[in-house]
């Protein structure tokens, strides 16, 4: 009885080791293939175009972004009541009288809630040289829901986001952005 088992296991065994060994089939290489050389270069990610958008700026004029096709955009979201927006209305008043000879614009889009009577008033005394627009929701989500301020995109001469900044910056960071575009 114990040989029965014996001869049947080594049976068993004979038959499941050339079931698996029939499985089992040797790993072709296949001949190599060049590629060709436009295929094998590493291609840049294509760029997210900024949104078109209309909204009034403080003195009641409608603006779009259109408006400054061919120019190199500062979009800063912001609102008067942030400190860090602030600062950064400083750097931009300067970077604006630097540039905008040379194809800069730059365009604050204030979030404030009744920004109508607030931020007209906010850009005069604080002599803002540049396009301010009273911003609005649908706005913010064209640029992916504004959730925190300042938020600012810096847009290529044509109409490309290349940067995106959430928070406050340095001056000279903004300059360097917009030196290697204009």
């Amino acid at each position: 009885n114990k040989t029965f088992i014996i001869v049947l296991a080594v049976v068993g065994a004979i038959i499941i080791f050339g079931i698996v060994k029939i499985n089992i089939a040797p790993i072709k290489t296949l001949p190599k293939k060049e590629i060709p050389q436009e295929i094998s270069v590493v291609k840049k990610p294509r760029l997210k175009l900024a949104h078109e958008f209309s909204l009034k700026d403080v003195n009641g004029i409608e603006r779009k972004l259109s408006d400054f096709k061919g120019k190199v955009v500062i979009i800063n979201f912001w609102a008067t009541w942030c400190p860090p927006c602030r600062q950064e209305v400083l750097h931009f008043i300067d970077i604006y009288n630097q540039y905008k000879d040379h194809g800069l614009e730059v365009v604050g889009i204030a979030l404030d809630l009744r920004g109508e009577k607030i931020v007209p008033k906010f850009a005069l005394e604080n002599n803002i040289n540049y396009t301010v627009l009273l911003g609005n929701e649908e706005v913010s989500d064209l640029y992916g829901g504004i959730r925190a301020i300042p938020t600012t995109f810096i847009v290529d001469k044509d109409g490309n986001i290349r940067k995106k900044y959430i928070g406050y910056n340095e001056k000279e960071v903004f300059e360097k952005d917009i030196k290697e575009l204009l």
